[in-house]
């Protein structure tokens, strides 16, 4: 077990390889020993602010160097790291900040007209370190980032140590945010123990490769792959633009030789592959290694296109979740590209039913995917969602989010979904993934979410709501065929809805509450 936190491995890093290159931001370059200096100036900011060990430390901020500044600031000394989706109204910042207990909130100049209206809302709040990206003035409230990262005299620290907490909100599909609770030793032994169960942390001998988090890192997925990169003294490149821009993904990976890219599945990649087809020969991505996706559905047809642009590299489906790491991976190279949805089960999970059994490959039969191993300390102040989630079986303690599969004969999952979004429809079970995934396959489409509106005979009517593709037209009856040519007639919608865009998050997710009141709307 690891016995170190972040601050302490990040720190070694710095002592052993100051002048490597840890961020890259545009034209931005950053080395390990300022970005340990920097991190140093943002701990002591935190310090004169009173905090004390494991207080919260939010960060409000669009992907930057001053994200990971001022998370490892905050691990320096041991406060706890708490990622704030910047797509949040006020109402739900409100919430997370409150219920974080969150002392200091590190934010862009972007969001100041949004904390003037919340300010008096979260009294708990020490410190408003303001990132200027001349969007606004620093407010007399706040303190300018600039001038606390540049104020360090020396190493700045604290007892610290790997029971310290990183600490991951997720939103899901119902109900107010959840926050997560890692040791952060957990997580380094997860990451160490990718390739070898029995490995630990041990100090590289070389600075590490080159990562681009296309996704945001206020997600799992784009702070998991950072850490991992980090740990291994490696370099982290951020995007410029604030909206995903496909060709300054294709451009930054050509320029800085990027080895690692995290993304968040068809959401990323289809626009890579149509922007590849488009243009072939325009970017050379020879460098990349691994593209890494989790979180969203990653289609076999999409996994092939990119393959054909650079058969050297390897993709990595992760099927993963806040709860939970490691459930299952599908991993396509240029000799195969995998199934959608199909994931090799992990060492440590297995897949139960309802009533506690454990599912038989090949039965058909569905059941919760329960991973054991390194699993969270539960939901910050939710005693009753972390006995829910996270349960004692056969004398191990499993983390069981709540997604949905069968075990086919050779062992392999197929992914349902997410039972939270499971549709009821005449007595069916029918997971929106699993239609969405067909109907992704239909040409005129370009993106779609499935969800259930309520309806007399059915309980709930399956309803498709479809993004055409530019300049197409939707058939809602072929379309409907088309589902029923792939799945049991009673999965195919009921109701198409054609809309301008399915609106996304920056991480690929789909506001399915949102999009049902919308389809409830126009059904009727």
């Amino acid at each position: 077990m690891a016995e170190l936190s972040f601050a302490d491995i990040w720190e070694q890093i710095a002592d052993a390889f100051p002048d490597a290159t840890a961020q890259i931001h545009g034209d931005r370059r950053e080395t390990w020993g300022e970005f340990d200096r920097r991190a140093d100036g943002v701990a002591q900011a935190l310090l004169d602010a009173g905090l004390e060990r494991q207080d919260k430390v939010a960060q409000y901020l669009y992907n930057c160097p001053e994200y990971l500044e001022s998370l490892f600031g905050a691990v320096k000394v041991s406060g706890v790291p708490v990622n704030t989706n910047y797509r949040y109204t006020d109402d739900e910042l409100v919430y997370l900040w409150d219920n974080s207990d969150a002392v200091a909130v590190v934010f862009h100049g972007a969001f100041v007209e949004t904390i003037e209206r919340i300010r008096s809302r979260v009294p708990g709040v020490k410190l408003w370190l303001f990132v200027d990206d001349g969007t606004a003035p620093c407010p007399e409230w706040a303190r300018p980032y600039e001038e606390a990262a540049t104020s360090a005299t020396g190493r700045v620290g604290a007892e610290r140590g790997p029971d310290d907490l990183y600490m991951l909100y997720t939103g899901g599909t119902t109900g107010m945010p959840k926050g997560v609770m890692w040791r952060q030793g957990d997580l380094i032994d997860a990451y160490a123990r990718n390739m070898d169960p029995n490995a630990s942390w041990q100090m590289p001998a070389a600075p590490g490769g080159v990562c681009l988090p296309a996704c945001p890192l206020m997600h799992g997925t784009g702070a998991f792959t950072s850490f991992i990169l980090l740990n291994s003294a490696g370099c982290i490149v951020t995007l410029t633009k604030r909206n995903f821009d496909v060709v300054e993904l294709l451009d930054t990976i050509e320029r800085e030789k990027v080895n690692v890219i995290a993304i968040v599945g068809d959401a990323f990649a289809k626009p890579m592959l149509r922007e590849l087809d488009a243009n072939p020969g325009r970017w050379n991505i020879s460098s990349l290694i691994a593209v890494i996706s989790s979180g969203v559905m990653w289609s076999h047809e999409t996994k092939q296109g990119l393959l054909k642009h650079h058969g050297g590299m390897i993709l990595s489906d992760a099927f993963s979740s806040s709860e939970a790491l490691g459930m299952g991976s599908s991993t396509s190279s240029g000799e195969n590209a995998s199934e959608t949805a199909k994931f090799t089960l992990g060492p440590n999970t297995r897949v139960i039913t309802d009533d506690g059994r454990d599912v038989v490959p090949g039965s058909g039969e569905q059941g919760m995917v329960a991973v054991k191993g390194l699993v969270p300390v539960g939901y910050y102040k939710d005693p009753e969602k972390t006995a829910k989630t996270f349960r004692v079986i056969d004398g191990d303690r499993y983390s069981i989010p709540g997604d949905y599969a069968m075990v086919e004969a050779d062992g392999s999952l197929k992914i349902l979904g997410r039972g939270s979004v499971c549709i009821n429809t005449g007595g069916e079970k029918v997971f929106p993934e699993e239609v969405e995934e067909v109907i992704k396959r239909y040409d005129a489409v370009l993106d779609c979410a499935v969800v259930g509106v309520p309806d007399e005979k059915w309980g709930e009517a399956i309803t498709a709501i479809v993004q055409p593709r530019p300049g197409a037209e939707i058939d809602d009856g072929e379309l409907i065929k088309h589902v029923k040519a792939n799945l049991a007639a009673y999965k195919a919608p009921k109701h198409v809805v054609v809309v301008d865009t399915i609106g996304r998050s920056p991480a690929g997710k789909v506001d399915y509450p949102g999009l049902k009141q919308k389809a409830i709307a126009q059904v009727g």
